[in-house]
């Protein structure tokens, strides 16, 4: 099987992790904009991650033979300091335009605070001006009553369901999120958030039906091959294989193609890794190591 990762923070990741994600068959996957652990305090450090993310990260993963996109969007969590997020909004424009930008996110709540609520709204309404997507980050806390009100919002805005796909989903939330017609996405997460076994339990019970399924790994204690890791103990379980595929791959294709950025044959027929390659005239690799170069699989010539 391949897989598609649609939320992984590959910025707090290293060329390991890639080197492994493809190996395990994750051939794309989606990185969307988050916080970095801690606050960040003037627009420019929003530009410039921004720019890395349809930039250098997009070039790293594609040494390692994965296709990259990204979502664009004011996390909750920073949403809290206006001033800073007015500028961000002024900023977003400009990126959500780029090539391989698939949403608008992820976006919603995380305390529920009035800010919070103001720039959901405002993201909501943006995404509508450049018709993409949206990417929805459920809270943490109060995690029920935050789904639900993030799905009225969003009703409020006009915004249809398959436009939308909703994450951080769990036994209490992914029910009604199903019933009111959006994409139910599940963080596999260790030790928190959903576990492979849980996962594995809802797909039994729910089928697969606009579910998808992803890593998140970022900065803290998570797992980049939560996705496949899925699949196979749902193959164990007796999941039908298309139940499966629907799960971790295609039904990911399916919502994020919707912006017209994401296509599968970007990744079914790709440019071949040439690791000789630079990006701003840096190299994934350092002194000494050997680069990887790949035959052209259009020409089945070494590059």
């Amino acid at each position: 099987m391949i897989y598609l990762d649609p939320h992984v923070h590959m910025v707090s990741r290293t060329t390991d992790d890639y080197e492994k994600m493809a190996a395990a068959g994750v051939k794309a996957i989606i990185e969307p904009a988050f916080w970095q652990g801690q606050p960040r305090t003037q627009i420019g450090s929003f530009q410039d991650y921004f720019a890395s993310l349809v930039g250098w990260e997009r070039f790293r993963a594609a040494q390692f033979g994965i296709r990259h996109y990204c979502t664009m969007g004011l996390n909750s969590k920073e949403a809290n300091n206006e001033a800073l997020a007015e500028q961000v909004m002024d900023l977003l424009p400009l990126f959500l335009t780029k090539e391989g930008v698939v949403a608008v996110g992820e976006i919603g709540y995380d305390d529920q605070t009035p800010l919070e609520d103001k720039f959901f709204r405002k993201q909501l309404e943006l995404a509508k001006d450049v018709g993409l997507p949206v990417l929805i980050h459920t809270p943490h806390r109060n995690k029920k009553q935050g789904t639900y009100r993030s799905m009225d919002v969003i009703e409020e805005h006009g915004i249809p369901p398959h436009l939308v796909i909703i994450d951080h989903n769990n036994e209490e939330t992914y029910r009604e999120v199903l019933d009111r017609g959006y994409w139910c996405a599940f963080t596999i997460y260790p030790g928190t958030k959903m576990g492979n076994e849980r996962m594995v339990d809802i797909l039994q019970v729910a089928g697969a039906e606009r579910v998808i399924v992803d890593s998140s790994a970022d900065w803290g204690k998570s797992d980049v091959l939560a996705v496949p890791k899925t699949a196979k103990l749902a193959e164990q379980r007796g999941i039908p294989h298309e139940h499966i595929k629907l799960a971790t791959y295609t039904n990911a294709i399916t919502a994020y193609a919707q912006s017209g950025q994401l296509h599968e044959d970007d990744w079914l027929k790709p440019h071949a890794v040439d690791q000789r390659t630079l990006f701003s005239v840096n190299s994934v690799l350092r002194g000494g190591q050997s680069p990887r170069i790949d035959a052209d699989p259009e020409q089945n010539r070494i590059l």
